[in-house]
């Protein structure tokens, strides 16, 4: 990719020490392991990179051991992946080469993706009884995180609404199954996973409605998590299982979305939210199709990266629905916005994912940015370059 201009940083502060320590006791007090974190308060687990535990207000400097500003990393990023469901419906070859023709679009220094599945035998804990309609539960072999590691991904995201398809033993397996892989992850309740690459700390946070997450909806809360992080990487990303599903649900609009009843939050709100109170980075899936792109205090919001991969025919490959794509941005260690790329991808009749040349998905998030986000909308060339509108 090509250089562009930077964004502007915002400006970071330092928040008083009795103020800090006030956050951490509200947000740390009895934090244990990351088995704790699904069920009580916050944990912070990391990477290589390690990290303090300090708190900082939104918007405050970040500490720890200084690093170059101009210093840039490239982090990529997909939407939805499932790879199978098992027992009967898994991909041909035990899963052997499933993300061969994307393999090479998965190239950064962090590499991505939501999992929307667990990654573990039958636990007797299914959320779907014998006997349910409209009821929908995935998982796949523990061992199909060699998959993963072998595409490229680095870091798989559980904040989501297929997390605990098969309970808390599910939802652990799925921890240990990546784990065992070489593979980092997120979305535990208080979990912040910092990861370090090219010198730079990155920490990744997942939210999502549902209570093994952290929340999507109380916006407070979400804000000093993410402030907790900012104190602890140079640079911060949320990924957010946010929005209704559907075809029709490409368009992003103010207020709440509901999903048969259910509370998926409040797209705009919360991206803007975890924004001022630090995140460089926010990454949207969940409604099952691409949705546009903005920037916002310079920083991008992705709204959806729509289906990635649905193997065994787990995910509706139909129309807008099969389409996804590969998000790609380099931001300085200051958080400023380098460049950005969006690869479109759709996924074939049995759900593997591959490259679109037709670019279907790259000119729906087009058409959709300029049309939801007039000033603020992310703009994409015909190749798929992201570029900030004028003084976005």
């Amino acid at each position: 990719m090509s250089a562009f201009a930077s964004a502007a940083s915002r400006p970071r502060r330092r928040l008083a020490a009795a103020l800090g320590m006030l956050l951490f006791a509200l947000l740390a007090a009895g934090c244990a392991d990351s088995t704790d974190a699904i069920d009580g308060g916050p944990v912070w687990r990391t990477g290589e990179g390690g990290g303090s535990t300090g708190a900082a207000a939104p918007g405050a400097e970040r500490s720890g051991q200084p690093v170059e500003s101009r210093k840039t990393v490239s982090l990529a990023a997909t939407g939805d992946v499932i790879m199978g469901n098992a027992p009967s419906r898994l991909p041909a070859n035990g899963g052997k080469g499933f993300f061969d023709d994307v393999e090479a679009a998965l190239k950064a220094d962090l590499v991505m993706g939501n999992l929307e599945e667990p990654l573990t035998e039958d636990t007797g804990t299914g959320k779907c009884g014998p006997d349910a309609t409209d009821c929908y539960q995935f998982r796949a072999p523990p061992g199909y995180a060699a998959h993963l590691r072998d595409a490229g991904f680095q870091l798989l995201n559980q904040a989501n609404n297929h997390g605990y398809d098969y309970g808390r033993q599910g939802y652990e397996n799925t921890r240990a199954a990546l784990e065992a892989h070489g593979l980092e992850h997120t979305g535990a309740r208080g979990e912040i996973t910092v990861v370090e690459v090219e010198g730079v700390k990155i920490a990744v946070l997942g939210f999502s409605p549902y209570a093994w997450s952290n929340s999507l909806t109380d916006i407070a809360a979400a804000k000093k998590v993410v402030a907790l992080a900012t104190e602890q990487a140079d640079l911060v990303v949320v990924q957010a299982h946010m929005g209704a599903e559907g075809a029709d649900k490409t368009r992003v609009k103010p207020g709440t979305e509901l999903f048969y009843g259910e509370n998926r939050g409040d797209p705009v709100r919360f991206s803007h939210a975890v924004i001022d109170a630090g995140a460089d980075v926010v990454i949207g899936h969940g409604p099952h199709v691409l949705r546009g792109m903005e920037f916002y205090q310079g920083r991008l919001i992705a709204y959806s990266l729509g289906n990635f991969a649905g193997g065994g025919g787990s995910l509706n490959s139909s129309g807008r629905l099969g389409w996804g794509g590969v998000l790609k941005v380099s931001l300085t260690a200051d958080g400023s916005f380098v460049e950005g790329e969006f690869i479109s991808t759709a996924m074939n009749g049995v759900g593997r994912p591959a490259i679109d040349r037709q670019h279907r998905g790259l000119g729906l998030v087009r058409e959709v940015s300029r049309a939801d986000f007039p000033k603020t909308g992310a703009r994409l060339d015909a190749d798929g370059r992201i570029t900030a509108p004028a003084g976005g």
